[in-house]
């Protein structure tokens, strides 16, 4: 089991985003960069379908918490996370309806969709303690999110910022999701190891999700560019080598956190620096409403 937990309360605000998608945007939002508006477009896709699965596998988990206040404590978390990830959820579906419009497809969905009907029916549903199986799933992809929430947050307006010239008001719902990533990220992880989660199986779906993750992303994001016209291009190609392995590269950015995370007494508020994520929400806070708490 790990040895670092962190399952103290801390306020989750459930807020409701300012932004209007119902105009749409361009076909290159993000800068006019092909590449960079086709992987942010892959992982918008993966959203609705990842999200309610993250809500669900936090709900089950919070019904076999015991009474002590620290577990009362976390409950109440849990519901902020719910909140979160729901709003997260309604607005990439209303983003993702517009890629439709502009004839992107989404596989990474549906396809999420289909494994998860088969865990659930083979492995989830059919253990006495299935349900820590699909936290350790969510505290690994909400590792992953964090991961890019901060790197999101990290660099606005300098090099390596990956949304300085992207349009509104796609840039403020992404750096508003990657805030509240960065707020919420411990929750599955310590509801995880509230609830007995060990390390040995922590790591074993850390493993699956690295590999599916970085699989689902690729080629969602060669299927958009595709799509687009614009796979074959030079530009898209020199843009996607900066991207992942230039000077201020997603690889370079991400090795050492994601390597972390195998530590036995890791904990997510060990990786990261989520006053960037206070900043943002506090100096942008016209840009949203708070709809409820959780303390």
């Amino acid at each position: 089991m790990s040895t670092s937990t962190n399952t103290s309360s801390h306020t989750l605000t459930v807020r409701r985003l300012g932004v209007d998608l119902s105009q749409g945007f361009s076909r290159h939002w993000n800068g006019g960069d092909a590449f960079r508006t086709a992987f942010c477009n892959a992982l918008s896709m993966s959203f609705p379908v990842g999200e309610q699965f993250f809500i669900d596998s936090v709900r089950e988990g919070a019904k076999h918490l015991g009474d002590s206040a620290e577990h009362q404590a976390l409950r109440e978390t849990v519901r902020g996370f719910i909140g979160q990830e729901a709003t997260h959820r309604h607005l990439h579906g209303l983003y993702n309806a517009h890629l439709e419009k502009r004839g992107l497809i989404n596989h990474w969905g549906p396809r999420a969709a289909r494994r998860l009907e088969i865990g659930r029916r083979k492995m989830f549903r059919t253990s006495d303690k299935g349900y820590l199986h699909e936290l350790a799933i969510t505290a690994a992809y909400e590792h992953f999110t964090a991961l890019f929430g901060d790197l999101t947050l990290e660099n606005i307006d300098q090099a390596g910022d990956w949304f300085a010239q992207a349009e509104e008001p796609l840039q403020t719902l992404w750096r508003w999701h990657a805030a509240e990533e960065s707020e919420h990220k411990s929750v599955a992880f310590d509801l995880y190891v509230a609830l007995g989660g060990n390390h040995t199986w922590r790591m074993r779906w850390f493993n699956y999700v690295l590999m599916q993750f970085t699989l689902d992303t690729l080629r969602q994001t060669i299927n958009n560019l595709w799509h687009d016209r614009t796979l074959h291009k030079p530009s898209t190609w020199l843009s996607a080598g900066r991207f992942l392995f230039g000077r201020h590269g997603l690889v370079r950015r991400i090795a050492q956190p994601l390597w972390a995370y195998r530590r036995a007494d890791f904990h997510p508020t060990q990786v990261g620096q989520p006053d960037l994520a206070a900043h943002w929400l506090s100096s942008h806070a016209d840009r949203w409403k708070p709809v409820g708490t959780a303390a």
